[in-house]
């Protein structure tokens, strides 16, 4: 199964970099270079800039029903070109192959609905209080060409929800996608770009982040910024934006909490919170981390998701059956025996795993940790990996106060039958998104992001479109 080295995508042609280098792609499976990736320069990211430029002018002025046409598009082709992007993206993520394919075909359900969202971008008529020779418009507009900065764990679901919502409401858009994982990017640009996409609608490029965040956000072409990653880095970049008073979209860091109550059904609790705490090899923004059990089924609970863990088929994604599969990078392997190591010696229960499977390639086990001390650093770092960190609560708001204590804000989960106990889970516990009775379930039509360090800004629901338009008042006297 064959890899394809990625170019950038600039004023409509891809392209190597002007000075010609380039970096290594490595399966995660195996460790091994499978391709290489252009490493953008800054006569690239001018050539880029200057196209987004032109691509803007072109495409604001494009009635939303025809970009919506455009976008249904690129929509049918990921459709019908799922199969191999899917082939592409585990090679280089890690991923199993049924979720690799299962990015690739939500991405065209994300396009479909923001195509036809961009169509419902109203303004209004606003009544004059005391002339009716006054005619008073909210009108929204565009606001410009916006510069994305993407990461590796999703590499094509984290571009298209960003893509979508500026395509439909007529910006262009400059993106930096993740050099570990660049041809899924790259596979979805290429459907908008055979979907007829006009020439600087869109480009890609990929290098080194610090230097392409530096250059791209100060720039005047660029109007505004969104950032999927890390809290840190995130709010490096929001402060560089807000000096130049740059728009920002944050998507960053989570610590997601599960309160399991001691009504909940503890078989659904451990099928949908195991489910989304292994999917990607728990390399996911919004994977279950912390997980708070009423001390009256923590056992029974511990003992379910350690079962449940134990059952995964760990392996190649590319290979059948496997549920779980490699890290996607050495550093997240030596970061889960840094976490193992940390809680153990903390009085942890280290009920499963704990460490690597072989010695090649990034494979971990995994991991289910009981009785987690609350200074344990698993409990106040997120772990991005497929490792649970199981402790006992006895009173609800005990639990809520813990979901609480830490400064992430992105998701959160809990189980319970009693309403009055949802009720309270809905009003106090401090995130963005809260699934309860049930495994995380995002799309395109609800929000998307966080509160407090894990965020500003959605990347779901019209909430999405209205980062992407200036609102402005203009009133008009007949004379």
């Amino acid at each position: 199964m064959t890899y394809p080295s990625t170019q950038l995508f600039i004023a409509g042609e891809w392209q190597d970099a002007a000075d010609g280098r380039s970096l290594a792609v490595f399966n995660p499976a195996t460790g091994k270079e499978i391709g290489r990736v252009a490493h953008a320069g800054v006569p690239d990211l001018d050539r880029a800039l200057a196209a987004a430029q032109k691509g803007f002018e072109v495409w604001r002025d494009i009635p939303a029903a025809e970009r919506a046409k455009t976008m249904r598009r690129a929509a049918a082709l990921m459709r019908e070109r799922a199969g191999e992007i899917a082939a592409v993206l585990t090679q280089e993520n890690g991923k199993p192959l049924p979720e690799a394919k299962g990015e690739a075909m939500a991405a065209a359900d994300i396009i479909e609905w923001f195509a036809d969202e961009g169509m419902r971008v109203y303004g209004r008529i606003v009544p004059s209080r005391g002339n009716l020779a006054v005619r008073q418009l909210v009108v929204k507009d565009p606001v410009g060409p916006v510069a994305a900065f993407t990461p590796w764990n999703f590499p094509i679901n984290q571009v298209v929800r960003k893509l979508s919502a500026a395509l439909a409401t007529g910006c262009s858009m400059l993106i930096k996608a993740p050099e570990e994982t660049p041809a899924g990017p790259a596979a979805l640009i290429r459907a908008f770009a055979d979907a007829g996409l006009p020439s600087g609608v869109v480009g890609l490029v990929y290098g080194n982040p610090a230097e392409i965040s530096s250059y791209l956000i100060p720039h005047p072409v660029i109007r505004k910024v969104t950032f999927t990653g890390s809290t840190p880095v995130g709010k490096q970049l929001a402060a560089l934006a807000g000096q130049h008073m740059k728009r920002v979209t944050m998507e960053l860091g989570g610590h997601a909490p599960v309160i399991v109550c001691e009504d909940a059904d503890i078989q659904l609790a451990v099928k949908a919170a195991g489910a989304a705490k292994f999917r990607n090899a728990g390399q996911v923004c919004i994977s279950p981390t912390r997980f708070l059990v009423h001390s009256s089924v923590q056992k029974e609970f511990g003992e379910a998701l350690t079962a449940y863990a134990r059952g995964l088929k760990v392996g190649d994604g590319l290979a059948e059956g496997t549920q779980m599969g490699p890290l996607a990078n050495p550093r997240r392997v030596t970061a889960m025996a840094e976490f193992t190591q940390d809680a153990v010696q903390q009085g942890a229960t280290l009920a499963l795993g704990g460490e690597r499977i072989g010695d090649s390639g990034n494979f971990w086990q995994p991991t289910v940790l009981t009785d987690v001390p609350l200074s344990a650093k698993v409990f106040n770092d997120e772990p991005f990996g497929p490792m649970a960190a199981v402790r006992p609560f006895d009173k609800l708001e005990d639990a809520i106060a813990e979901a609480n204590r830490l400064p992430f804000g992105l998701a959160g989960y809990a189980f319970t039958r009693s309403l009055k106990n949802a009720h309270v889970l809905t009003q106090r516990v401090e995130v963005g998104m809260l699934w309860i009775n049930q495994p995380a379930t995002p799309s395109a039509e609800l929000p998307f992001g966080g509160i407090k360090d894990s965020g500003y800004g959605s990347e779901g629901g019209p909430e999405a479109l209205e980062a992407y338009l200036n609102t402005r008042a203009v009133s008009i006297t007949n004379v």
